[in-house]
């Protein structure tokens, strides 16, 4: 595929150093964010209430904020729920406050000053399944991440298999480390997106590793570096166009979705930009640094004696 109508060459790999140093500064402060504030866990890890209400008109959603904000719930989440008349509210554990009460109280404020407000759901989420849920999410990613480790290793080879992986793990941290930095909540949504990250990057890998070991085999006198270049070069009208359109649905999503779907919609976008350049920089870049050759991807033709030779 061409961009805007030209063949591009664009030397990549050359700039392997330069792309290096930046991703190290991504991870690096990622983990560090990790490591001293960690992620803004939702009510899905941490526990908690979640109350669904029904009001007779369209809900004023910065009302029902500072009225629970008043009442000393000023970290509750509010978003609409199904249409404008339907409300979702998550409220944190609180150790002051039993579960059960904490529905009656929010339900209180908000019917203060004559408001007609319908419960029509109330769901606790205890500290143990919050728990059980991160551990089980951490393990999903860590199950995800060894399975394309060997699916690679089975499809391709060993170094492509290993840049696969340090890609990925590259976009994981590195769309974690967004949501620590910038304090964004962290729930289930999110999680599921940081997964959808995954399958989209290493989709993206597979393409362009699979023209690359097409050209291994199709060009015989030129280097490794040189080989990857091309290949990246004629997979990159490809690479954007599919980057695009996709951005082009999460944009509309995060700007007409709503909350319920914020966080879900950054994640997305964070992590399929990231995995783009991961894509065309680090998983190229892994695999070269392990000297992956044609020798890897093409065994040399044995030459067998004919018929007349002596044994």
């Amino acid at each position: 595929m061409r961009l805007a109508g030209q063949r591009t060459n664009i030397d990549f790999l050359g700039q392997r150093r330069l792309a290096a140093a930046l991703s190290t500064l991504l991870i690096v402060v990622s983990l560090g964010s990790l490591a001293t504030r960690g992620l803004n866990f939702g009510i899905d890890f941490t526990g908690g209430v979640l109350l669904e209400v029904g009001y007779p008109q369209a809900a004023d959603l910065e009302d029902i904020r500072g009225r629970l904000a008043n009442g000393g719930f000023d970290d509750a989440l509010v978003q609409n729920f199904g249409s404008s008349r339907d409300v979702l509210i998550r409220v944190p554990p609180r150790e002051d406050v039993k579960s059960g009460q904490l529905g009656e109280q929010i339900l209180e404020m908000l019917n203060a000053g004559g408001q007609q407000v319908e419960l029509r759901r109330v769901e606790f989420v205890g500290p143990q399944v919050g728990e059980e849920l991160t551990e089980r999410g951490g393990l999903a990613m860590l199950f995800a991440l060894i399975m394309i480790l060997i699916y690679i290793i089975i499809r391709f080879q060993w170094k492509f298999a290993v840049g696969a992986v340090a890609a990925l793990i590259h976009d994981v941290i590195i769309t974690l480390g967004f949501f620590s930095v910038t304090g964004l909540g962290f729930d289930l949504s999110v999680l599921a997106a940081v997964l959808a990250v995954i399958g989209y990057s290493l989709n993206d890998t597979i393409v362009v590793f699979d023209r690359i070991r097409e050209n291994f085999r199709r060009i015989r006198k030129e280097g490794a570096e040189a080989i990857m270049n091309a290949s990246i070069n004629q997979m990159l009208g490809r690479t954007i166009i599919t980057s695009l359109t996709t951005l082009l649905v999460l944009v509309a999503l995060l700007l007409l979705g709503g909350e319920a779907v914020y966080g879900f919609s950054v994640a997305l976008i964070v992590g399929i930009v990231i995995g783009t350049y991961s894509s065309i920089f680090v998983a190229s870049t892994v695999a070269l640094g392990l000297n992956i050759s044609q020798l890897d991807l093409v065994p040399p033709k044995v030459e067998q004696s004919g018929a007349g030779d002596l044994p």
